[in-house]
């Protein structure tokens, strides 16, 4: 998740129901590696909020968030055919929460090796940033994707605005560009929204080719994957394949003022909240580019999605933990992004989703 502000500082955005007046010492589970030298902790309850945004400052009146589907036994992808999709939303470098959530799907073992034969698994992109070690994050989902082609299934990644962003700040530095809130720099947007030194300097050329190749959006069955709640996406095509030539197109070419629109573009949000405009703009974007079910994406936490988030003037609406994925827009969205970087929840979860299960939020609102 990014909004890429160049006026406005880290700390000055929505807060997150806190019990005292400083967020506590950043803290990581039992037996998890220490940060690596030259991380910088980020308040997780502050995202930065991009010139003329519009972030949450009441609850809205949204479908419930919803429980998952249950899982048959057996192993994951131990039948023939097609093995069952898993989609992860938002991860921002918090490497132990990941390994974690796909132990917990049984799709990787205690040393981190894909144990799921030929389950089908997508990231939604936002690998790097905030959290202690993106590029750790990045190297996982590689050699996932090596071992999980090997075993018969696919682990594949789609393309977030922070993977443009940590792109633009290597490969563009310093160099000015005209944005919206005046002159503007890659670099700068990178660390203004929770850049990390460790993992600039831990960038190799192998990771930035990777990166630079992914895809932008892909449908899965009845599914339209995409990283961002936005219709930006119609402005470079009118199909999938065209969509994802076109970014492909941009990186390539390599010119700091086209990619800086890209990310700009990518980094908008909450297309699909509004009660009367969301399900058009989602049913848009599934008819456009297929995926008769769900559209499913990141980029927006689902505590701004619901609402239950501190306004700006820091009044505390009582956000409820987050547990599952949130569908909304007339049931068409399907938001992945718990809020990892907010103290909530690494989503990894299953397709379909069961429509009829009830609200599984801690406090049952």
């Amino acid at each position: 998740m990014v909004e890429g502000s160049m006026t406005q500082g880290a700390g000055q955005g929505p807060a997150v129901r806190r019990t005292a007046a400083m967020p506590p010492a950043p803290t990581y589970p039992a037996g998890a590696q220490p940060p690596p030298p030259g991380y910088t902790p980020t308040r997780r309850d502050l995202p930065v909020v991009r010139p003329g945004a519009s972030v949450p400052t009441a609850a809205q009146e949204d479908p419930p968030t919803i429980c998952l589907a249950p899982v048959p036994d057996g192993e994951p992808g131990s039948s023939d055919g097609p093995g069952p999709l898993f989609v992860v939303g938002d991860v921002h470098g918090y490497l132990d929460e990941l390994r974690q959530a796909l132990a917990a799907q049984g799709l990787i073992d205690a040393e981190g090796r894909w144990t799921a034969g030929n389950s089908r698994l997508w990231f939604l992109g936002d690998f790097t940033d905030r959290g202690p070690d993106g590029v750790g994050v990045i190297d996982l989902v590689m050699r996932l994707s090596a071992e999980a082609a090997a075993a018969g299934g696919y682990c594949k990644a789609l393309m977030g605005n922070h993977e443009l962003l940590i792109l633009g700040a290597k490969r563009f530095g310093d160099t000015p560009i005209n944005s919206s809130a005046g002159t503007a720099s890659f670099h700068a947007a990178w660390l203004l929204n929770g850049g990390q030194r460790a993992d600039m300097d831990r960038l190799q050329d192998h990771h930035l080719q990777w990166i630079s190749r992914l895809d932008a959006m892909a449908q899965e069955e009845d599914h339209l994957l995409v990283h961002s709640d936005t219709t930006a996406y119609l402005d470079y095509g009118s199909s999938i394949e065209d969509v994802n030539e076109a970014v492909n197109e941009i990186l390539q070419r390599g010119d700091a003022h086209e990619c800086w629109d890209l990310f700009r573009k990518l980094t908008k949000r909450f297309a699909f909240r509004d009660e009367e405009t969301g399900p058009k703009a989602a049913r848009e974007l599934l008819d456009a580019y297929g995926g008769q079910r769900h559209l499913v994406h990141g980029h927006s936490p689902i505590p701004y999605l619901l609402g239950e988030v501190g306004s700006e003037e820091g009044e505390d609406n009582g956000a409820a933990a987050v547990d599952g994925p949130h569908v909304y827009a007339d049931g068409l969205a399907i938001a992945m992004d718990g809020g990892i970087t907010m103290e909530g929840k690494m989503l990894v979860v299953r397709l379909p989703l069961d429509d009829t299960a009830p609200d599984p939020r801690a406090d049952g609102r």
